[in-house]
């Protein structure tokens, strides 16, 4: 198993219900075959550019070690799931 860091950016429109029930959802891919280590909910940030319009996001970022195919399903459900703005994992040092 790899150590990585996901950050993940969700819509500021966004119900607060829905957007729990997302990030569950992809807490819970990553839960089925790694352990989750972390969870920083930080909150409303200002983006540093527009996107789509917008001008924050609500983040996430969690820490985490899994196999490399939890992380490509992650990928693949952060892409479909329309309340994600945008999400990166990236694979710590060991």
């Amino acid at each position: 198993m790899n150590k990585y860091e996901a950050i993940v950016m969700f819509y500021p429109d966004v119900e607060e219900e829905r957007r729990v029930s997302s990030f569950e959802r992809l807490k819970g891919i990553i839960e089925e075959n790694g352990t989750i280590s972390n969870v920083d909910e930080w909150g409303m940030r200002k983006l540093a550019y527009e996107i789509e319009y917008y001008k924050e996001a609500y983040y996430y970022l969690v820490e985490f070690e899994a196999v490399p195919e939890t992380v490509k399903e992650f990928d693949r459900v952060s892409k479909i799931l329309d309340s994600v703005m945008r999400h990166m994992v990236v694979r710590l040092d060991k």
